[in-house]
């Protein structure tokens, strides 16, 4: 089944962080690919050492894509792609894409191997701001978070611990 969590609303990747905790947890496999992330996350950090989930992520920070060379794009993407082949090489009960709707709409993943991804026979959990229209049809499961309120827009920056 194919699982949405979109919206401008903060805990999108917490939520499903908790849902890869849950099916560890029933002794399920899972991949959890953080796409366009590379710097140090207590999920991240939490996740990788718990038995039944491989983390994959950037091997570094290649900060805001607005800011990435042609080349460190060309790295993004390649190693996107990896996360990608992980996805579909059937040894995952859950497969999550954290923040795969931005990527895609960066240019920073590949939609064909994306699409390859949708039909894999695994729990699938999408998660990102801007999840695509089309794709509601096709998810069993579609949540928004919408923000209200959040500090960010006072001037605050993000915070260890609470937003990575």
């Amino acid at each position: 089944m194919i699982h949405i969590i979109t919206g401008c609303g903060k805990g999108k990747t917490s939520a499903a962080a908790g849902m890869a905790v849950r099916m560890s947890g029933a002794g399920g496999r899972v991949l959890f690919a953080q796409f366009l992330k590379g710097s140090p996350s207590g999920e991240a950090s939490v996740l990788s050492k718990i038995n039944g989930i491989n983390v994959m992520r950037l091997s570094k920070n290649y900060g805001f894509s607005k800011n990435m060379t042609a080349d460190d794009k060309s790295a993004v993407k390649k190693e996107h792609g990896k996360m990608l082949f992980e996805a579909v090489s059937g040894k995952y009960d859950m497969v999550i894409l954290d923040e795969i709707f931005p990527a895609l709409s960066l240019g920073l993943a590949d939609g064909q191997l994306f699409e390859n991804a949708l039909g894999g026979g695994y729990e699938l959990v999408l998660t990102g701001r801007g999840a695509p229209d089309y794709l509601f049809e096709r998810a069993d499961y579609v949540s928004e978070i919408k923000k209200i309120k959040h500090p960010f827009d006072r001037g605050i920056t993000a915070r260890r611990g609470i937003e990575y």
